[in-house]
């Protein structure tokens, strides 16, 4: 059963503590214009999905109480910075296995500064992630620095030792997408800067700067999932069929390496990227818009790689090349991705969703990429899950 990308919507992400709002006012925001989007009401929703990873427990229902008193099942979804797009494919698989209606919601009400050892800000010899620290520092060290800026700045220096990428192409990649944010209205920045501001930046960890870090964020962001007899029922328009998505975790590759590169999940995207390239029977050269997770500057050019973009080690010079930019192969991250856009972490997979539904709908303003019919999005957390979605214009 095929599933449709019917409504969405998001609210302005914003630099926490920006002003006097609850997650429950971000929800209302974002999953009320989903709706209106989609041209339903809260009465037509079945079930929903709620992902974020700082609010209590049951706070989705908390959330969508918003919304309506229906009673329909809510699930609690967390999966680390991947969990937008994890509420995203629990909505799919629900109208797959029979729903009519979904409502995936994500958000976050964050806490100003960097992460600490989990999504929870907990200790190291606890955190999920525990072990992927340990590879890193039993390569790196660990440092007085922000531990996920140590990880991605760990994967960073080894590419550049492997294939002699350079700190100016990790820039290319902030000045691109932030670049492209000057025209998203709902970006956390909205300034450009070209390659010497951003190496000219405080240095978070070595080589990335702040300008190559996305930054805490507050903000939702929502999706109405529907089936395609409930479309054809309702007469819905401006439809985006969800063409193939899939999961993967992480792999005997991600530690038997001893490599950030892998611990920060290249081996995951490539996995979840070829399962989805095999489902919907397109590969890359067939997506128009991209969607990626650039935490930090160097997940975009791993990413590159692992969505089969340019072979391994070639990323630098395809960013510096042009060809992820208008005008260029493909547009990567029009809305300015996860270092300019923000990065709420339970609304960055569905705000990553909508900037695809808005594209492949013409309705992107100036940052459209012209004659855009196919979409991928990449969303990743540590700990670990890649998720990758394939969207086309219906």
């Amino acid at each position: 059963m095929k599933a449709y990308v019917a409504g969405v919507g998001m609210t302005r992400f914003e630099k926490p503590e920006t002003r006097e709002w609850q997650y429950w006012d971000m929800a209302r925001e974002a999953g009320g214009t989903a709706l209106a989007d989609a041209g339903i009401s809260y009465a037509d929703v079945e079930q929903v999905p709620v992902g974020y990873c700082f609010q209590p427990s049951t706070a989705g229902q908390r959330a969508v109480y918003e919304l309506g008193l229906t009673g329909v099942p809510v699930y609690n979804v967390n999966n680390n910075c991947a969990t937008g797009a994890t509420a995203l494919m629990l909505a799919r698989r629900l109208v797959e296995g029979g729903c009519d209606c979904v409502l995936a919601l994500g958000f976050e009400k964050m806490r100003k500064g960097a992460l600490g050892a989990g999504a929870d800000g907990g200790d190291f010899a606890t955190s999920p992630v525990a072990r992927h620290y340990g590879i890193m520092a039993a390569r790196h060290g660990f440092e007085a620095t922000p531990p996920t800026a140590q990880l991605f700045g760990g994967a960073a220096r080894e590419h550049m030792d492997r294939y002699g990428t350079t700190e100016a192409q990790l820039a290319a990649v902030a000045a691109k997408n932030h670049r492209h944010s000057v025209h998203n209205p709902y970006a956390q920045f909205r300034d450009a800067y070209d390659v010497d501001e951003i190496l000219a930046a405080r240095t978070v960890h070595r080589p990335l700067t702040k300008l190559q870090c996305s930054p805490t964020s507050d903000g939702a962001a929502a999706a109405v999932v529907v089936s395609e007899r409930f479309a054809e029922e309702r007469g819905l328009s401006g439809l985006t069929e969800i063409v193939a998505q899939a999961m993967a975790t992480d792999t005997p590759e991600s530690f038997a390496s001893g490599s950030c590169i892998d611990v920060v999940g290249q081996p995951m995207s490539r996995e979840a990227a070829r399962q989805v390239y095999e489902r919907a029977g397109l590969g890359i050269d067939d997506v128009d818009v991209v969607e990626l997770h650039d935490c930090f500057s160097v997940n975009e050019l791993l990413t590159y790689e692992a969505l089969g973009m340019c072979p391994a080690g070639e990323s630098g010079a395809l960013v510096e090349s042009g060809a992820t930019t208008y005008g260029g192969r493909w547009v990567v991250n029009p809305s300015g991705g996860l270092i300019s856009k923000g990065h709420p972490l339970g609304a960055t997979g569905l705000a990553q969703a909508a900037e695809l539904v808005w594209q492949l709908r013409g309705e992107a303003g100036r940052r459209q990429v012209p004659g855009a019919r196919v979409g991928l999005a990449h969303n990743i957390g540590l700990g670990g899950a890649a998720v990758v979605t394939l969207l086309r214009a219906a």
